[in-house]
């Protein structure tokens, strides 16, 4: 077989955690390439550099290596929000910090976004779990300060979290998808501006 250009050499014996991390690296390069479907673990094993049994012995299957990905991002996505929060005790600053954490995410991860917001994969249980995690505890993340800060319900306070989440995820994928025909700064003011409209008719209790 022939080798691709972005193939490793082989060789360089690795800690196991550095061996994955290079195996993540490298199943991420094919899967937003190629998809799911398409990708193939002889590819992926070529890509990091490795033999085929290397990548069996971290990764017994593509869908756990794909799962294992899905993990990562979702973690990553669900930490951005959270520090974004904690960041400020001013509420209007707290909206603009929570949208430009998806902005950030989606720029930063170039189209593996889709690995979290866009699986082709939503039909499999295990994936579907992952994606429902990133919305379910960035908005549990979100509605804990809208419930703390108003008299909003618990079930108020977790709508309202919700649509945040929602608002800020479509329209940083949407903005990605534009090429960013609107810089980025500019674009997160435009949505943050829009949801502190909004979330400011709740106003703070005390």
């Amino acid at each position: 077989m022939t080798a691709t250009p972005d193939a490793k050499p082989r060789g360089t014996r690795l800690p196991r955690m550095a061996r994955r991390r290079q195996l993540l690296r490298a199943a991420q390069e094919v899967f937003v390439e190629n998809g799911y479907h398409a990708a193939a673990m002889d590819e992926i094993a070529e890509r990091a550099g490795v033999s085929k049994p290397v990548l069996y012995q971290h990764f017994p299957g593509k869908l756990e290596l794909y799962l294992a990905l899905l993990d990562q991002h979702v973690d990553d996505i669900v930490a951005r929000c959270r520090q974004a929060l904690a960041s400020t005790t001013d509420n209007k600053q707290r909206v603009y910090a929570a949208i430009n954490a998806f902005f950030d995410f989606v720029s930063s991860q170039g189209e593996a976004f889709r690995l979290v917001f866009e699986s082709d994969l939503r039909n499999v249980a295990a994936v579907r779990q992952r994606m429902e995690r990133s919305l379910r505890e960035c908005a549990d993340a979100i509605s804990q300060v809208i419930q703390e800060d108003t008299g909003c319900s618990a079930d108020e306070a977790h709508l309202l979290g919700v649509g945040l989440v929602g608002m800020a995820e479509v329209s940083a994928r949407y903005w990605l998808r534009s090429h960013g025909s609107i810089p980025k700064d500019a674009a997160v003011q435009l949505i943050a501006r829009l949801a502190w409209r909004g979330i400011s008719g709740f106003p703070r209790t005390g």
